[in-house]
């Protein structure tokens, strides 16, 4: 069986593509493009009105460009509007989130009692038996999702109701993915969740409740020489703890993705965020002193309803100063279904579209900024793309010389900013 698999949206869904394709090549598929493929999973992302139209588009390429593929679509935007989904060209499947990890048993009843190579001779060199290694899924990293779920209301979000409570993967059960991992040749594991600072709050123990910096202490006690970084951390999530693992340990990279939405009190106390400015003030303010070159990025909401020019204007001014160093900006989209889109006070579309265009040239001058400060610097990374790329643990793409191949564990000296250039050391 040949298959497709076209992702969207977060790092969760890269992770939950990556399990589905380790199930699918479990069984002997093998990989093939969109026009090609016998089964097409298009696993979608539903955060923005954007992200929506980016899987219609997709999945109506799939109904003309290969009309006798079966297709499922599954993720987030599956979940909310299945309808509209199956209604599209092609009448995919559609398969809501929680059916994802067992839809391949229902849809595909023939694989179900397929006996694997590796059932039958051990993890072998088969296409069956083998190990997923780097580069398969087109990811040098192995994205591990640990927790899905979100238990905070947000008034903007619409990912509570299409990922459901939040829920944790047991420490055994991560231990055992990072060492299946590191069996597979991965040498980064890249820790993802919905709610990932949520981590082990609904798992019960009879020992220590479980948390984020459990799991943390655990992975840094992991056998193998993976190392790791952390994905998105809502800022209350972030504690000292958290930081101090990340200075002392040497396995966690120095970079953090701290969503801070918006930099007026009052925009966050409508969006239901459970923090202040001066809070994200404090732990941005605490990484960087600790944590000199570490990579901080942000998330921000441009033009959410009832933003006046003076809460614009505070979040604009607060990350110009601020030790960020490069911003993910969305103009907000209302999504039928949360708080937020029953708002009647909405900032008008021209305005909320130049307020973006605005924080986005700030991100520029803050990633332009970070990038200057490294020039002179050794870091190290991961090489991608054929060896010509470095990965560098505090997130900058490196264009180096040919002449290693990816996936290799090196040191780089940055050499220019404009362009991003460095050279290998050692």
């Amino acid at each position: 069986m040949r298959y497709a698999i076209a992702t969207f949206g977060c790092r969760v869904n890269q992770a939950d593509s990556l399990q589905l394709e380790m199930r699918l090549r479990a069984r002997g598929g093998t990989r093939a493009p969109l026009d090609e493929a016998d089964l097409v999973v298009v696993n979608t992302c539903s955060v923005t009105a954007t992200a929506d139209h980016g899987a219609r588009q997709t999945l109506r390429r799939v109904a003309r460009l290969n009309p006798d593929a079966r297709v499922v679509a599954t993720g987030c935007y599956a979940t909310r509007a299945g309808d509209e989904i199956a209604a599209l060209p092609g009448s995919p499947d559609v398969v809501p989130n929680d059916e994802k990890d067992t839809f391949i048993d229902r849809l595909l009843p023939s694989l179900r009692d397929v006996e694997t190579t590796a059932e039958r001779f051990g993890d072998g060199p088969g296409a069956c038996g083998a190990l997923m290694s780097p580069g398969v899924v087109g990811r040098v990293a192995f994205m591990l999702r640990v927790q899905t779920g979100c238990d905070e209301p947000c008034t903007y979000c619409i990912i509570p109701s299409t990922r459901g409570r939040g829920r944790s993967l047991d420490v055994a059960h991560v231990l055992a993915a990072v060492s299946h991992a590191a069996d597979s040749g991965f040498q980064e594991v890249v820790l993802t969740g919905v709610h990932l600072g949520s981590y082990g709050r609904d798992l019960k123990t009879d020992a220590a409740p479980s948390s984020l910096v459990t799991l943390l202490r655990a992975l840094d006690q992991h056998p193998s020489d993976v190392t790791f970084r952390i994905s998105s951390l809502e800022p209350m999530d972030c504690p000292p703890e958290v930081v101090d693992l990340v200075v002392g340990s040497g396995r966690f990279a120095p970079h953090f993705h701290l969503p801070l939405q918006h930099a007026s009190n009052a925009m966050l106390r409508r969006m239901r965020r459970p923090y202040t400015l001066e809070l994200y003030r404090r732990v941005v303010d605490r990484i960087r002193d600790r944590l000199p070159h570490a990579s901080i990025g942000s998330d921000l909401i441009a033009g959410f309803p009832g933003e006046r020019a003076e809460d614009a204007a505070r979040t604009h001014d607060y990350v110009s100063g601020s030790p960020l160093t490069y911003l993910h900006v969305f103009p907000y989209s209302p999504r039928t279904g949360t708080q937020a889109s029953q708002l009647s006070d909405r900032v008008a579309g021209p305005l909320v579209r130049d307020r973006a265009r605005a924080l986005r040239a700030v991100g520029t001058e803050l990633s332009r900024r970070f990038r200057a400060a490294q020039v002179g610097v050794v870091r190290p990374g991961l090489t991608l793309e054929g060896g010509t790329v470095v990965l560098t643990d505090n997130y900058l793409k490196v264009s180096v010389a040919p002449g290693r191949a990816g996936n290799e564990r090196v040191r780089v000296r940055i050499c220019s900013a404009e362009p991003l250039a460095g050279e290998l050391v050692n």
